[in-house]
């Protein structure tokens, strides 16, 4: 699987880019057949304090499962977003078989 990160208007830092890459990586214990994943963040109004949105797109054979969440900081987003396409994951998952 390969990852993609993006950020949109600013620059990741090496280590928020390895926090994503390792949580982004995990997927795969639940579904083997990722094919990529592809992260972008964005700050949405400097000015709120819940304004860093991470969208997290995961294609899988025949279907793409997305994920956005806005937070405090990315970490936390993307740790969020993670967790609603492991459900997509497994809902998924279920589908197939």
């Amino acid at each position: 699987m390969t990852v993609n990160i993006q950020s949109i208007k600013f620059e990741a830092t090496q280590k928020l880019e390895e926090h994503i890459t390792k949580k982004v990586t995990k997927l795969e214990h639940f579904f083997d057949e990722i094919i990529t994943a592809e992260v972008i963040l964005k700050v949405i109004k400097p000015e709120s304090a819940a304004n860093k949105e991470a969208a997290v797109r995961v294609n899988v054979p025949g279907h793409e499962l997305f994920a956005s969440k806005v937070c405090d900081t990315f970490e936390e987003a993307v740790d969020t977003a993670v967790e609603a396409i492991e459900k997509q994951i497994l809902k998924h998952k279920e589908k197939v078989k």
